[in-house]
């Protein structure tokens, strides 16, 4: 099988991150993505070659559904840029990063853009203690929030924070296997478990932690490109239920792509499938 590195840049910094390197492994089944985030560890970066291996070598699940809702992703940007982003992104629901100082304006100003009929999340990365989680939740509650995704790091926490809020929890980053998917229901530490396929050994390693979790599961992009947002929107048309929208509007935070058109969503929606790779554009990268 071939092996293709690629190097792209962000249009802007996500939690530290400014640019997305890995590489594509191409196989009888298509193209798979092995592109970890720099703060995974050893076992997350060998499941991401896990999931890149099962997307060139395996076909995608049978699909639930042909289309799929996905939410646009707000950087900690200014509010001003937050509220451009939000409304170029034709997405129905926007998550919002929060967590720090600016935390509120953003928010505001995206509600403020996007209107009343936009749904938005937020979206801490665990920045919080579970005392100032509750603080920072019930100021932000007044832009009518659909669901805060890790406000405080550990499952624990968030089983001690959950129904202190007026507010849906969901679990992200320590969910970064199956077991602790299973540690999630066993603590009932959120309402919604958001997976990120890469991270997690693939599609059908996903699609079995989101069954594990017993809640209802958000299939969501590491950041990737569109080979590996393909994957996550694998994952979302597979499972058997879908309350909300699912990650994968990321790809324009990208400086560029190695597909060509790269998986923007239209009008908030993406259709399963596998994007053809324009190799020009991968050698460029």
């Amino acid at each position: 099988m071939r092996r293709v590195p690629f190097s792209i840049a962000l249009r802007h910094p996500v939690m530290g991150v400014t640019m997305r390197s890995g590489y594509l492994i191409e196989g009888p089944a298509g193209w798979g993505e092995c592109s970890p985030l720099p703060s995974w560890n050893d076992a997350e970066r060998a499941a991401a070659e896990r999931s890149a291996l099962e997307a060139a070598t395996l076909p995608f699940p049978a699909v639930a559904r042909d289309r799929v809702a996905v939410n646009a992703m707000i950087p900690r940007v200014a509010p001003d840029v937050a509220a451009a982003l939000a409304l170029s992104s034709g997405c129905a629901t926007i998550k919002v990063k929060v967590g720090d100082e600016h935390s509120i304006d953003r928010v505001a100003a995206v509600r403020s853009a996007c209107g009343p009929r936009v749904k938005i999340r937020l979206d801490a990365n665990g920045a919080w203690d579970v005392e100032t989680a509750r603080r920072e939740l019930a100021r932000l509650a007044t832009y009518d929030i659909e669901l805060a995704e890790d406000p405080v790091a550990s499952l624990e926490e968030l089983a001690a924070l959950r129904g202190r809020t007026g507010m849906l929890i969901a679990a992200e980053t320590s969910i970064r296997t199956t077991s602790d998917a299973r540690r999630l229901r066993h603590l009932e530490a959120a309402d919604a478990v958001v997976l990120k396929p890469q991270r997690i050994g693939g599609v059908r390693e996903a699609l079995r932690a989101a069954e594990e979790s017993g809640v209802p599961a958000i299939a969501s992009s590491a950041l990737e490109t569109s080979v590996g947002l393909a994957v996550v929107v694998a994952v979302a048309a597979s499972l058997p239920d879908a309350p909300f929208a699912h990650g994968a509007g990321t790809a324009s935070l990208l400086e560029s792509d190695v597909v060509d058109p790269p998986l923007f969503p239209v009008d908030g929606w993406l259709a399963p499938g596998r994007p053809a790779v324009n190799l020009q554009l991968l050698a460029s990268t």
